[in-house]
């Protein structure tokens, strides 16, 4: 090959890497658009709307999605995905009232920033398989972490036992109970979490 057959493939794919930058940056401006959408109304989007959000056509929409359900499933790992790095274990070897404001604090935040994308999955999961596994994955991932944050408490009991107050760990501190707190009885993001913490410290056993 030439010096100048070796410089026009250089330039050539300089051009192939930034076609494909934008084309990945506009990937995520409708993701992003798809989420802000979700945010001001609890509706799934449409894909007009989704286009005009993002400044973009609906056939670049398309060109990189399927289809909505395939922009949902994006839109879904996008979100497990930032949210899960937001939600990362802190303060793991605190005391026991540092190890729950912690994860209350960060859980809270979880559940106030992806509420109304939650919203949306749940009740659009029985539409689309791989957005149900989703969901379990995400619900799971939450377990995960409090047998991090709790360990010391969760080790003083059998494994029946741990499974039993894992599950009404998760529950407490499920979308669905922030949602309550919130939208139905009207408390602050503060008061919530007070409400959170409290009974955690009650259902959580003494450690060893």
């Amino acid at each position: 090959m030439t010096i100048q057959e070796v410089g026009l493939a250089d330039v050539a794919s300089r051009q192939t890497d930034g076609r494909r930058l934008r084309s990945l940056r506009m990937r995520q401006r409708i993701i992003d658009a798809y989420l802000e959408l979700l945010r001001r109304r609890p509706e799934l989007p449409t894909a007009g709307q989704i286009a005009a959000e993002a400044g973009c056509s609906v056939r670049s929409i398309f060109e990189r999605f399927s289809d909505l359900r395939a922009l949902s499933l994006a839109t879904a790992d996008h979100a497990i995905a930032v949210g899960q790095a937001e939600a990362a274990a802190r303060d793991v070897d605190g005391d026991r009232p540092t190890r729950i404001r912690s994860h209350v604090a960060t859980r809270a935040l979880a559940c106030e920033k992806w509420l109304p994308l939650w919203r949306a999955l749940i009740a659009t999961q029985d539409q689309l398989a791989e957005l149900k596994a989703r969901i379990v994955l995400a619900r799971l991932a939450n377990i995960e972490r409090m047998k991090l944050m709790y360990g010391p408490e969760l080790a003083t009991l059998d494994a029946a036992a741990r499974e039993q107050l894992l599950v009404a760990l998760a529950t407490l501190i499920s979308f669905e109970s922030w949602d309550q707190m919130r939208d139905c009885h009207r408390l602050s993001v503060e008061d919530s979490q007070a409400v959170w913490r409290a009974a955690i410290d009650r259902m959580l056993p003494q450690a060893a």
